[in-house]
């Protein structure tokens, strides 16, 4: 199994640091365009949708969707305002699991939550990627996702008492959360010391981090809630030793609206 997670790392690493990172306009939407869209197809199946007529219907859907947001710009702004009203309604919805399963259950329900997800993650990447300095900002925010990770990793394996949501996912503690907080805290200090902001400036930027790593947790705990009710391990087995899309990008999904809409609140850009 290690192997098999490496060596399929070795390939999708360079590929979507190439696309995430050299490619510019239409080709960067329809890379991004491409993921989602997978993430559709996975997503079906775990809205209950096990034929893969029904689970390609709704990857057409979303590719659909993605076609008309690009063309049609004005919708960003609403986007990402439904994304973000999505993911504060998911922290009780996961940290009450199972009791808050009947809120969603149905799959019309379930797929409306798949399309809060996709969509303004999509929908975030892209206006981070025609803001300025968008290559930074993209980094940068992967770079959160991926210091929480590793964060509450070692600090939950060490120190791990208490359970974050025992019964959407076991592993995760509430030590382990405060863990990966705290190494993106100090990555934001550090970046703002090398960078020069203004004790105004570096305030607004702890608050702005530890809102999307908070964001990524119930991101990550959203999918494993959704799949635990759907008794699947994984979204699917597209890449071999990791899983599925959703299981490399669930954190992800709920970071970058959040990154977005903080920028756009510190005046960063415009909608």
């Amino acid at each position: 199994m290690l192997k098999q997670r490496i060596l399929t790392a070795l390939v999708l690493l360079p590929l979507a640091l190439a696309g995430f990172f050299l490619l510019e306009g239409v080709a960067f939407a329809l890379f991004i365009g491409a993921v989602v869209t997978l993430g559709g197809w996975e997503w079906a199946r775990l809205a209950g949708f096990a034929g893969q007529p029904a689970r390609l219907g709704f990857a057409a859907l979303v590719a659909a969707l993605l076609v008309l947001l690009y063309w049609v710009p004005v919708l960003a702004a609403g986007v990402m305002l439904l994304g973000i009203l999505w993911w504060l309604l998911a922290v009780p919805l996961v940290l009450n699991y199972p009791q808050s399963a009947p809120c969603w259950e149905g799959a019309g329900r379930r797929l409306a939550i798949g399309l809060l997800i996709l969509l303004p993650a999509w929908q975030g990447l892209l206006l981070l990627k025609q803001w300025p300095l968008g290559n930074q900002l993209i980094l940068a925010v992967m770079v959160l996702v991926w210091t929480a990770d590793i964060g509450a990793y070692f600090v939950g394996r060490a120190f791990g008492r208490r359970k974050l949501a025992p019964q959407v996912s076991p592993g995760k503690s509430w030590e382990g959360v405060a863990g990966g907080l705290l190494a993106c805290l100090l990555l934001t200090v550090a970046v703002g010391l090398v960078r020069g902001w203004s004790a105004g400036e570096q305030v607004l930027a702890l608050a702005g981090a530890a809102l999307v790593v908070l964001i990524s947790v119930v991101g990550d705990l959203t999918e494993s809630m959704f799949k635990r009710q759907a008794g699947l391990k994984d979204s699917s087995h597209l890449l071999p030793g990791h899983g599925g899309v959703l299981d490399r990008i669930d954190s992800l999904t709920a970071a970058i609206p959040m990154f977005v809409v903080m920028l756009w609140l510190a005046g960063w850009r415009s909608f």
